[in-house]
C-alpha cells in the first residue's frame, strides 16, 4: 500500500482543522477523532493491548516525522496564530519522538513471531522511523480502513499539540513544564493511568454527583480539581459534612477560586490560598491532595517559589479528552481516549465532571481495555 506524500497530507489536514477560542483558552474547532473499532482484534488483554499499541505507535511515529517538516509559515496559517516559538516546537517534537520510541519498546516486550507489528530492534528514534515505514508496506489489507482513520487522527492530534508548543511559554499550557514542582503524567510507569476531573462541583444532584456515583460503581478513583467558588456554593446549599461524604473514596485538589487564567490574573495567589483554606475546612485531611491544577494549564513561569512555599505541586495532564468541546460526543471521547492510551501507554487523563459526557464514555472505555492496563488509585499521585 502506497502511503500519501507526508507533507501534502499534513498541510491539507491542518488547513481543514480550524481552531477556536473556548472561554479564553485556544482549542480545536475540529477535535482529533479516531475509530479504534476498525482494529479487528480485542485490546482487553495485555498481549492484545500491546499489539494494537505497536501498530498505533508505528503510525504515530510516521506522523511525527511528517510534522517535523512543517515550516513556521505553515503553522502560522494552520494554527491561526501570530508567531511561532520554533525552539519550543523543536523541543516538544524531539521529546515526543523520544517518548514514542520508549513506548514502542515497552509494547514490543510481548512480541511474537510472524507479527507485522514487531519490527525488530529499535535502539534509536531513526531506527523506529525506518522500521515504521517498512511496516507500513506490510499492513494487512483488512486494516487499511483502520490505518486511514488513524492517519487522520494522528495528524489532527499532533496539530493540537504543536499549536500549544508554538505558543509556549507566551501562552503556558500542559505542553511543557517550568520546574520540577510540575508534572504532566509523562513519567508514569508503563500501562498505568489516572483519572482527573476539573471545574466541579456542580449543583446538588448534578453531573458531579452522577460522575462520582459512576466511579463508585466502577470501583475507580480520581482527583477532582474543584473551583473554590463552586465548592463554597455547594457547602452553603448543603453543609461541609455532606460535601465530604460526596467525595468519600476520592481525592480533591484545587483548581483555583475562579476559572480564569492564573498567568494573567492579579489575584492568582489569593485564589489559590482561599481555595486551599476552604478545602481544608470542608474535607478530611486524607481527602485533600497538595496539588493545584491551573485553569487552561496557564500559570506564571516564575511561580515555582510560591507553590513551594504553599507545599503544592502543579498538576497538569497528558491525555486530554476534550469533553468540554461541543464538537465531540461520548462515543468520540471513548474512541479518542482509547487511541491515545494505545499510543501513549500511560498518563493522567483530563475530564470535566460538570459536563455529562465522561460519565457515559468512561464505563465503555473501562470495558474495552478490561485488565490490559492499571487504573491508579488517586492517592498515589501524592508521590509525583
Amino acid at each position: 500500500m502506497r502511503r500519501p506524500k507526508p507533507l501534502l497530507l499534513t498541510l491539507s489536514s491542518l488547513l481543514l482543522l480550524g481552531f477556536s477560542t473556548h472561554t479564553g483558552a485556544a482549542g480545536p474547532a475540529q477535535v482529533a477523532k479516531a475509530d479504534p473499532h476498525l482494529w479487528l482484534e480485542a485490546v482487553n488483554s495485555p498481549a492484545g493491548f500491546d499489539k494494537a499499541s505497536r501498530a498505533s505507535i508505528l503510525a504515530y511515529a510516521l506522523a511525527l516525522q511528517d510534522m517535523q517538516k512543517l515550516s513556521d509559515s505553515d503553522m502560522l496559517t494552520a494554527f491561526k496564530i501570530k508567531s511561532v516559538n520554533r525552539a519550543s516546537v523543536a523541543k516538544w517534537l524531539s521529546q515526543e519522538l523520544k517518548n514514542t520510541l520508549a513506548n514502542y519498546q515497552h509494547a514490543a516486550e510481548t512480541c511474537a513471531e510472524a507479527d507485522w507489528t514487531c519490527v525488530g530492534d529499535t535502539e534509536t528514534s531513526q531506527a523506529l522511523l525506518d522500521k515504521a515505514a517498512d511496516a507500513n508496506g506490510k499492513l494487512p489489507p483488512p486494516l487499511r480502513a483502520w490505518r486511514a482513520k488513524l492517519d487522520g487522527f494522528t495528524h489532527a492530534y499532533l496539530a493540537e499539540q504543536l499549536r500549544l508548543a508554538a505558543l509556549f511559554p507566551k501562552v503556558s499550557s500542559e505542553i511543557d513544564r517550568f520546574s520540577d514542582r510540575e508534572w504532566t503524567g509523562d513519567s508514569l510507569p508503563d500501562r498505568q493511568f489516572f483519572l482527573s476531573f476539573d471545574d466541579g462541583p456542580s449543583a446538588p444532584n448534578g453531573n458531579s454527583d452522577d460522575t462520582l456515583a459512576m466511579l463508585k460503581k466502577q470501583g475507580k478513583s480520581a482527583v477532582f480539581f474543584v473551583l473554590g467558588e463552586n465548592l463554597k456554593k455547594r457547602v452553603d446549599r448543603t453543609k461541609a459534612a455532606t460535601v465530604a461524604s460526596l467525595y468519600q473514596g476520592q481525592c480533591v485538589a484545587s483548581h483555583g477560586w475562579e476559572h480564569q487564567s492564573h498567568a494573567k490574573w492579579g489575584q492568582w495567589q489569593d485564589s489559590i490560598k482561599r481555595t486551599q483554606a476552604l478545602l481544608q475546612d470542608t474535607l478530611a485531611e486524607k481527602q485533600v491532595m497538595p496539588l493545584f491544577r491551573p485553569p487552561y494549564g496557564q500559570r506564571k513561569a516564575d511561580s515555582g517559589a510560591f507553590f513551594e512555599a504553599q507545599g503544592l505541586h502543579v498538576a497538569l495532564w497528558n491525555l486530554d479528552s476534550q469533553d468540554w468541546n461541543s464538537h465531540v460526543t461520548p462515543d468520540d471521547i471513548q474512541s479518542r481516549m482509547l487511541t491515545l492510551m494505545l499510543i501513549k501507554r500511560h498518563g493522567v487523563m483530563l475530564f470535566h465532571d460538570v459536563h455529562p459526557k465522561a460519565k457515559t464514555a468512561l464505563p465503555v472505555l473501562f470495558e474495552e481495555v478490561g485488565g490490559a492496563v492499571a487504573w491508579g488509585d488517586c492517592a498515589q499521585l501524592r508521590q509525583f
